[in-house]
């Protein structure tokens, strides 16, 4: 199964709830791949504990390969780093990704990463792909490289506003490039139950007939924690609240 995870919008937590997930697949033992395409690299550090510049492969070397056909080419398996924990392995983002935009866009290259990831679904069970905070072109490519959509809320009302055009925008690419994608749901985070703005966001929400999840993620300064130690929660508080609502959202989306 292969889900993006994606929001035009920044700060919604897209990269915690990346990490989290495929940390929490691969605990239950599932073999899980992260796709880090945000050249910001927050998924990457998170989980291998080290800045994207140190990286010796990443996904700069598979999209540079696919604008050139000289010189010798790395393999899928050299270019994707294993983590710290079982089961769980990333293909990490660079910053110098967003310097090969435009010569991809140009030359049509947005199917090459749906191509490259229906042959390691032959190797993984579940893949994650973490997206930057903008409809391009590397959006794009994973939006038509995945089976399944979640879009992250932060019950801000920016994030209401532009709920409407990002469904629109994924319809639009859905109906162009890939009939088979679907919007999984949309998951509340960083949510506070005792303040009122949330509660009545997620009851307009509902009004409306949005598809949310229905496990709400909690506001907490652990998330915080673990990216500074880069250790997702399962491993860094398995016990705490925010840990098992993850776990919870895990088990539901694998039971849809």
């Amino acid at each position: 199964m292969r889900r993006v995870i994606f929001n035009q919008k920044g700060g919604v937590g897209k990269s915690s709830i990346t990490c989290n997930l495929a940390a929490i697949s691969a605990h239950l033992g599932y073999k899980t791949l992260v796709v880090d395409l945000d050249p910001q690299g927050n998924s990457s550090h998170y989980l291998l504990g080290q800045p994207i510049s140190e990286l010796e492969t990443s996904l700069w070397d598979f999209f540079h390969q696919e604008l050139s056909l000289l010189g010798q080419r790395k393999t899928l398996a050299e270019m994707i780093h294993a983590t710290p924990f079982d089961h769980l392995h990333v293909w990490p983002a660079h910053p110098e990704l967003e310097s090969l935009e435009t010569k991809l866009e140009s030359r049509y290259k947005m199917y090459k990463l749906r191509d490259a990831l229906q042959k390691l679904s032959q190797e993984y069970t579940y893949i994650f792909i973490d997206t930057p905070p903008a409809l391009n072109f590397f959006s794009r490519s994973a939006l038509i490289a995945a089976e399944r959509c979640l879009i992250p809320f932060d019950c801000d009302l920016f994030s209401q506003h532009a709920l409407y055009n990002l469904q629109a925008a994924i319809a639009e690419l859905k109906e162009d490039h890939n009939r088979d994608l679907q919007i999984e749901g949309i998951i509340v985070n960083q949510f506070n139950a005792q303040a009122k703005l949330p509660r009545q966001m997620i009851e307009d929400l509902q009004a409306s007939q949005q598809p949310l999840l229905p496990v709400h993620l909690s506001a907490s300064v652990k998330m915080r924690e673990s990216h500074q130690v880069s250790q997702p929660l399962i491993q860094y508080a398995p016990k705490h609240k925010l840990t098992k609502e993850f776990v919870r959202l895990f088990e539901h989306l694998q039971n849809q």
